[in-house]
């Protein structure tokens, strides 16, 4: 099954102390239900035409009309996955609160058109972006080396994904400006702010960083719930893409799997305050619930945020009180770049 729409470059190696890591791995895969062969081309063929068709149909089709169409082909693809979607609204200001199905016409959306919303969601496996975008089309904040992967590299161009290279911490305030440049244009952005993969049982802490975009704006933070679950009800990792996972073997593993479902909950709009760290909390415990992690403990590496010339200590717990060093003077090179933002875990 290795054509050149699954053969992607592997994740590169950690660069620093302070990138996140997710302990999760082979071991916490549990298999399901599996399709026979046939159906398993049948998909394959299926998200191939869908893949190939999409970027020629997308230009061709009205502005006006765009936007259903970006959705009707997320779902297809989902569909030619696998998996089925559910999506369960738990805003109280929406009429649309409650289970809504596959077939149901209340439309649950993000945001309504025009108005800049910053979608936060855990994050499992490449296929969340597949099942985010068929609940309403939006934008992502994705690794940047997606954009070389065959085929999946032209559409993640034609969904304009910021790209984030999370090797590279003096990067990270320029991603922090295009977000929050998109959210003023009033796009809708989804954004992973563990800053890596878990396999859906276990997670990590949220990452302060990327919600400064949201308070710069004055951005609502829309906090999204998501799961796999399997055929009985069970939550399912095969979607998870963590260990040593390249982009061909998760595929394979998902395409072969039977009867699962993507769910997405929407719970209730965060508004951005003033304190990112603050922000982030709240989105952590919306979308978390009481749901414990199963690897038992948090994700406690600290990560630098952006641009400064201070760093704290990446043994520090993330939520110890913040050890403030002295000032020293920017070099030259990054005067003028904007506010100095504080290293995550103060």
């Amino acid at each position: 099954m290795r054509t050149v729409v699954f053969d992607a470059p592997p994740a590169k190696a950690t660069a620093h102390a302070w990138m996140p890591s997710s302990p999760c791995g082979a071991g916490c895969i549990e298999s399901i239900d599996e399709v026979g062969t046939g159906r398993v081309l049948g998909r394959l063929l299926g998200v191939a035409g869908l893949l190939i068709s999409f970027p020629m149909v997308n230009l061709v089709t009205p502005q006006s009309k765009r936007e259903s169409v970006q959705r009707g082909y997320a779902r297809t693809l989902l569909s030619c996955l696998g998996m089925e979607l559910r999506i369960v609204d738990r805003r109280i200001d929406q009429n649309t609160r409650g289970a809504v199905g596959e077939g149901s016409t209340a439309r649950p959306v993000y945001g309504e058109p025009g108005n800049g919303v910053m979608v936060v969601v855990g994050h499992i496996g490449w296929t969340d972006i597949v099942a985010l975008a068929a609940v309403q089309p939006l934008g992502f904040v994705a690794r940047a080396d997606m954009v070389d992967w065959p085929v999946l590299g032209k559409l993640a161009t034609l969904m304009r994904v910021i790209p984030i290279e999370r090797e590279k911490l003096r990067a990270l305030p320029g991603v922090v400006a295009q977000i929050g440049a998109r959210l003023t244009a009033g796009d809708r952005i989804a954004v992973f702010p563990e800053g890596t993969t878990w396999c859906g049982r276990a997670y990590g802490s949220m990452r302060p960083a990327l919600f400064q975009a949201a308070i710069d704006t004055a951005t609502p933070v829309q906090p999204v719930r998501l799961r796999y679950l399997d055929q009985h009800g069970a939550q399912c990792t095969v979607p998870g893409f963590v260990g040593a996972d390249s982009f061909g073997s998760s595929a394979r593993r998902v395409l072969r799997s039977r009867g699962m479902v993507a769910e997405i909950v929407l719970e209730e709009v965060q508004q951005p305050g003033s304190d990112r760290r603050d922000l982030a909390r709240r989105c952590e415990a919306a979308v978390r619930g009481t749901e414990l992690s199963r690897h038992g403990v948090r994700d406690a590496t600290v990560w630098i945020e952006a641009g400064k010339t201070r760093v704290q200590d990446p043994t520090v717990a993330s939520d110890a009180p913040e050890v403030r060093r002295p000032s020293r003077r920017l070099r030259p090179g990054l005067r003028g770049r904007g506010r100095r933002v504080d290293a995550i875990g103060g």
